[in-house]
């Protein structure tokens, strides 16, 4: 009676769900998790691989995870089978256990299912299903010149971690196993097959995988022919179809759980084959389903240690570029990625310093109070932060052409140096790289932006970071209650819209008016004198360039 009592009381404390202003019961879950009445999304992160569990008005009622980390053997940074198969389990398990505490049920079925994972990579498999050398991630940059020799080849932007750079990089290197490959795709697909049986992959990480065609849906067949013919004189007994997951988008069937699926999954044997799932699909694309950011003409900010624009295009850019990486939304439009290295770590960094000041003076800090205040303090700076300059490199930086970072910041006597400009320089620098990228869709490619949705750490204080990247690309942004929910809740959202869409019913549509309809999140506009300001400090940080690469070539660090 104790034990029940407490587990009854432990319920109670979930009594409700709340989501865009939609309130459901502790009852009415269990009735939709019984009922089947529910969308599963596995995804394999870098450090952690996550399960979310959402209902029939898709708020995330439940989640388990299990954390696993990258390994670097024999020069390569990978992750072993056996790592992703425990780790797959371990977040279903973890996941059945969080439901069976907060619902009192044992969960042995869902209404749909599907698996999203780190995007690119190489995972090549011979006939008998054995992986013929170990999964090479999208962290690795060991394909340099199969990425130059295929840029050439295709007049189109192919980075070191796309599974085609990898594969040509095995051929140039002379590796054996090339000619055993029957298969070849990247994590994500890899499980999805484990559980079904089928050689799919949605479009989006297909994007990474090789180019792809936005209007038709698929590989570009005139990239495909040339590489099969470039790679003709090696006598492999495959075409590069042949061995290549087939794209499909975001709504169409990709297989059912097969009963050996689900013994995969659930090693317990109480979860139920026969589920629906949807194309698996890369951390980009989910993302960009977990910020209602698929529709043409907006995007998605993300700002962490590492920050990267995502932009909807409505056609294609006119010629490829090194700074812009093209991929697609889950249901195939055209999105170019501008991606910077470098973001929070240096800004963070003097956060600490003002955090050891405040404890030699005696005080108690909160670090989330220490955040706001100097956050907000910057909002009090001059729009071109008085002539201050900084760079937040910790590392290279590919955007401005560089190999290794220093972190600097450089006044002249005349700069106004206040507690107000300086935060405002550290907040503006966090952005500077990604700005060179957007500014050649922006100038050079006439690319429009409607909207785009911040999320990560730069926006968590309220309004700061967030108006300052409103500024910083001249386009109204906004944060989201939900923007923390992350990609596994995206591609719960993806396996939803595979059996709940309506006829004719796009993804867009469905996000707008199902998913995230009263769930706006703080709308702000630009300011005129900040994208003044920005723009002003852009000049400067693009013209003193050159004093980042003295301190990088002047070898005393």
């Amino acid at each position: 009676d104790g034990m029940r009592s407490r587990s009854e009381n432990k319920r109670r404390m979930w009594q409700t769900q709340k989501s865009g202003g939609f309130t459901m019961s502790v009852n009415e879950t269990k009735t939709a998790i019984l009922n089947n009445k529910t969308a599963l999304g596995i995804e394999f992160g870098s450090t952690r691989i996550k399960a979310v569990l959402v209902d029939d008005k898709y708020n995330p009622i439940a989640s388990g995870s299990y954390e696993w980390e990258n390994r670097y053997e024999n020069g390569v940074w990978t992750y072993s089978l056996d790592d992703i198969h425990k780790g797959l389990q371990g977040s279903y398990s973890d996941l059945v256990k969080d439901v069976q505490e907060k619902y009192g049920v044992e969960l042995t079925s869902v209404g749909a299912l599907g698996i999203s994972a780190m995007m690119h990579g190489y995972m090549p498999f011979d006939k008998e299903g054995n992986l013929l050398v170990p999964f090479r991630t999208w962290r690795n940059n060991i394909t340099g010149e199969a990425s130059e020799k295929l840029m050439e080849l295709f007049q189109y932007n192919i980075p070191q971690r796309w599974s085609i750079a990898h594969l040509y990089q095995a051929i140039l290197n002379g590796e054996e196993h090339v000619k055993d490959i029957d298969y070849m795709c990247t994590l994500e697909a890899y499980v999805h097959r484990m559980l079904t049986g089928k050689r799919v992959l949605g479009i989006g990480d297909a994007a990474g995988m090789f180019p792809v065609d936005s209007e038709k849906k698929d590989y570009n067949q005139e990239m495909v022919e040339k590489f099969d013919k470039l790679v003709e004189s090696y006598g492999f007994p495959w075409k590069l179809r042949d061995i290549m997951p087939e794209v499909m988008v975001a709504g169409q069937d990709a297989g059912t759980l097969t009963e050996e699926g689900a013994k995969f999954l659930d090693p317990t044997g109480k979860l139920k084959a026969g589920i629906p799932m949807c194309p698996p699909e890369g951390d980009a694309g989910t993302g960009m389903v977990a910020t209602n950011s698929v529709k043409q003409r907006t995007g998605n900010v993300s700002a962490g240690t590492s920050v990267f624009a995502m932009i909807v295009l409505e056609k294609a850019l006119s010629k490829p570029y090194k700074e812009i990486d093209m991929v697609t939304t889950p249901a195939g439009d055209a999105v170019a990625m501008a991606h910077s290295n470098n973001c929070t770590s240096d800004l963070n960094a003097w956060v600490n310093v003002f955090k050891e000041f405040a404890e030699a003076m005696g005080m108690e800090v909160d670090m989330n109070k220490l955040f706001g205040t100097l956050y907000n303090k910057a909002l009090e700076g001059d729009p071109d932060c008085g002539g201050l300059l900084s760079y937040c490199y910790f590392s290279g930086e590919h955007m401005t052409g560089f190999e290794e970072g220093r972190p600097l910041f450089v006044r002249s006597p005349e700069s106004k140096f206040t507690l107000a400009n300086f935060m405002r320089t550290n907040l503006y620098t966090c952005l500077g790289a990604m700005r060179v990228g957007l500014n050649i869709l922006i100038d050079q490619e006439h690319v429009k932006i409607d909207r785009l949705l911040g999320h990560g750490g730069l926006f968590k204080t309220k309004g700061v970071g967030q108006q300052i990247l409103a500024d910083a690309v001249n386009a109204p942004v906004s944060v989201m209650s939900t923007a923390g929910e992350g990609g596994a809740w995206g591609i719960a959202l993806l396996a939803a819209y595979l059996v709940d869409k309506k006829d004719g019913e796009t993804l867009d549509e469905f996000l707008d008016n199902r998913v995230f309809a009263g769930n706006e999140g703080s709308t702000l506009d630009p300011e005129p004198e900040g994208v003044k300001g920005f723009n002003e400090f852009m000049d400067r940080y693009l013209k003193g360039l050159p004093i980042e690469r003295a301190a990088v070539e002047s070898k005393i660090w």
